[in-house]
Parts: C-alpha cells; structure tokens; sequence
C-alpha cells in the first residue's frame, strides 16, 4: 500500500470515484440516527460528506492527502464540516468510539485488514454499527471490476469472524449494478453490517 500512488492518482483527475455516496452504504445507513461516525479509508470524502450532509459528526481517515485535501474542499463546497486525517488506516488507533464506524471498498491484505477490523469494532460505541462494503473474492470468477488480486478481496465469513464481541446482523454477497459499454453487468461484493452491545 503506497500512499504516494494514491496521491498520484488523486491528483491527477477532478475525481476519482463519483461525487455522490456509495449507494448501498446511502441504504445501509438511512435508517440510523445520526451521531458520531468514522469512515476508514475515506479517499476524497465520498460517503463522509453525505454523512456530514444528514447530521452526521464524521472523522474521516485516509493515507493521502491528496484526499484528505479533497474532502475538506468538497465538505467546504457543500458547507458541512468533517475532520480529516491523514494517517494509515493499519496503524490508526481511534480515541474514542463512534456510532457508526464504516469501511467502504478498505481492500487491504487479510494479515492488514483482520486487524484493522479487529481496532474498527473495538470502536463501536454501545449501540452503535459497523458496516463494511468490499469487493468480494467471488467478484474475480463472476463480476466485474475491482480488484484483480485475490489477497485484498475479502468473503463475509472472513469480515464477520474479525469483528470480535460485535452481534453480526448481515454478512453476505451482493449484487451490484455496473454500467459498462452501454449495458448493465453486476459487481458482488460483501456487504457486513454489525452492532455493539
């Protein structure tokens, strides 16, 4: 995981990924109270500035920052405020808990990501939710996109089992619509959602 070549790559167009929140994370999360939030892995600000934007106290943390740098510009544009920073998600240790600590398309190596699942839902304030969306292992053999390497494609099994005293409420694969030369094919990714005590 190279930071530089994530602030290449963010540097070099507008936007990377749309402006707009990831879609399933907008549908997983439209039923909570908002409270205090955590988005590890934020990139340009994505999903925390739509949180922001429904009432959401959001930390966003990213390794780039390049992104770190466009989040706050995008939060800026909208007049919503975040805190970004700046830190590697693998050694990050949160100082205090969340309502809702999110993971959205984190694909890590198992040996990195086990753990920092292990930190995220130590992070779970009591009644608060975990919700992780990846692509999915199964996305090399029948989806699109993503990923190409196996070592950072996480399986709901995997992603539940790491979440320690955490009660696992969704742990599958999900079919997501992809628009790809003027027709519909479908992403599978996991989708793990998780609540504290």
């Amino acid at each position: 995981m190279d930071a530089r070549y994530w602030d290449e790559r963010y540097e070099a167009s507008e936007l990377v990924w749309s402006a707009g929140p990831n879609a399933t994370v907008a549908e997983q999360v439209s039923d909570l109270q908002p409270g205090t939030a955590l988005d590890l892995g934020s990139g340009e600000g994505r999903n925390t500035v739509w949180l922001a934007e429904h009432g959401w106290t959001v930390t966003a943390v990213d390794f780039s920052p390049v992104a770190t740098d466009k989040a706050l510009a995008a939060a800026a544009a909208l007049q919503v405020t975040i805190d970004a920073v700046t830190a590697d998600v693998t050694t990050y240790q949160p100082q205090r808990s969340f309502d809702l600590v999110l993971a959205a398309y984190l694909q890590l190596p198992w040996d990195q990501l086990g753990p920092v699942l292990a930190t995220a839902a130590a992070s779970v304030a009591p009644g608060g939710m975990f919700l992780l969306i990846a692509h999915d292992l199964s996305n090399l053999e029948d989806g699109v996109g993503g990923p190409q390497d196996p070592a950072v494609l996480p399986t709901p099994d995997q992603v539940a089992g790491a979440l320690g005293g955490l009660r696992v409420t969704t742990a599958e694969r999900i079919r997501r619509p992809v628009e790809q030369e003027g027709r519909t094919v479908h992403a599978i990714d996991t989708l793990v959602r998780a609540s504290a005590p």
